[in-house]
């Protein structure tokens, strides 16, 4: 096989923003190691995410040694695991062989590999010193580790429920308006601002507007507002393909498994990264919210027939003793009304709702009379502290 152009694989396998510690440590490292590895087909994602996996354990078995030689071995590897855990994506998107379960088996390795190292790392420094702080450190590490990467799934999946539901509104507009189905568009800017890193918010709308001849979808419209510098200091960063979100889970991880270990101040470490990733996390939840606003009032003007003009307040048929100053129709009414507001979920949503009890015929007469069977009981069997016979049991 020939030679691999180095910087045609550091432009389909790096991402366009990433994590700076990835940026500066690991990229340079992995995409030459990319165009050796890729020439042979036995290395495919998954082993190497396996291989990640063995070196992250390995990592952790020298972490445990709490000795300063074997916590430096073992940041050693766990950086080297690192490396291997981004090799095996850029292998994926390299040749096209990728996997959802490839995925799925990437970050559940990661949170194993988390998980034994920050038992191995204060576990050891726990029986060198005999310090419970240090197992409290343990729980923390994992605890903000999941934290982190839930919060961040969570998200994202409301992210998508948000254009899901902007994207659904507009097009049904669209089409009441006449729009041919191939013209129908929904544009967001976080899409233009990742086809175009280095573009302008504000221009790239204005250029979407009058190409696409539609409106632009902004959900970071209050952020930007209201922090103007953010667009300057993203530009600054994104021009070396660094991601504003500055200390994420990748740099949490290696502060405490490979800085704190070799300059000798895990508890130290450990705390700095806590705080410093804690306030970049409230960073993110604070324009989240600012998103869920921008994304009330987009639904607001493009559906503004649907949204409740009773909102915050509970319905008057829902009060105690209403049904009793109305008519028998009044009261139909009300019962359809809450119906309609409050249906019951569908077999799809709760497979083990049942509604009502369902009466099913009698074995013997075929009728539908007695649909608790209580007739064959024994009367007896009904009265207080009555005692099975012995013929009646199992």
């Amino acid at each position: 096989m020939s030679k691999l152009s180095l910087k045609a694989v550091q432009k389909l396998t790096c991402k366009k923003r990433d994590a700076w510690w990835t940026v500066l440590l690991v990229d340079p490292i992995a995409t030459r190691l990319v165009c050796v590895l890729a020439r042979w087909n036995f290395v495919t994602p998954n082993r190497v995410t396996w291989a990640a996996l063995f070196v992250g354990l390995g990592s952790a078995f020298f972490f445990l040694q709490a000795d300063w030689v074997s916590l430096c071995i073992g940041a050693a590897l766990y950086h080297v695991s690192f490396i291997l855990d981004c090799i095996d994506g850029k292998l994926a998107r390299l040749k096209g062989n990728g996997t959802v379960f490839g995925g799925w088996l990437d970050y559940v390795f990661d949170r194993i590999r988390v998980l034994f190292c920050a038992l191995a790392l204060m576990g050891g420094q726990f029986l060198q010193h005999d310090e419970e702080v240090y197992l409290l450190a343990a729980l923390a590490v994992i605890f903000l580790d999941m934290l982190r990467y839930v919060d961040a799934l969570q998200i994202y999946k409301m992210r998508m429920s948000m254009r899901g539901k902007i994207e659904a509104v507009t097009l049904a507009r669209q089409a009441e308006e006449g729009v041919d189905e191939e013209e129908r568009k929904v544009v967001f800017i976080e899409d233009l601002l990742r086809e175009n890193p280095l573009g302008q918010a504000d221009e790239l709308k204005r250029q979407s507007t009058q190409v696409e001849q539609s409106e632009v979808i902004d959900l970071h419209e209050q952020f930007r507002e209201r922090f103007p510098w953010y667009a300057r200091f993203r530009h600054t960063l994104v021009q070396s393909r660094i991601r504003p979100h500055l200390i994420s889970g990748i740099e949490f991880q290696m502060f405490i498994f490979i800085i704190g270990p070799v300059i000798g101040h895990i508890l130290w470490t450990t705390a700095a990264s806590a705080v410093l990733m804690g306030g970049f996390e409230l960073v993110i939840m604070f324009k989240f919210w600012l998103s869920t606003r921008d994304f009330t009032r987009t639904m607001e003007r493009l559906d503004p027939g649907n949204i409740p003009s009773r909102a915050g307040s509970i319905a008057p048929h829902m009060h105690a003793g209403r049904h009793r100053r109305r008519g028998e129709d009044d009261e139909l009414e009300a019962v359809e009304e809450a119906a309609q507001r409050f249906p019951a979920p569908e077999s799809y949503e709760d497979p083990g709702f049942v509604p009502y009890p369902r009466p099913y015929p009698d074995e013997y007469t075929g009728a539908v009379t007695d649909t608790m069977q209580l007739s064959k009981i024994p009367a007896q069997a009904l009265r207080p502290g009555y005692v099975e016979p012995e013929h009646y049991s199992r």
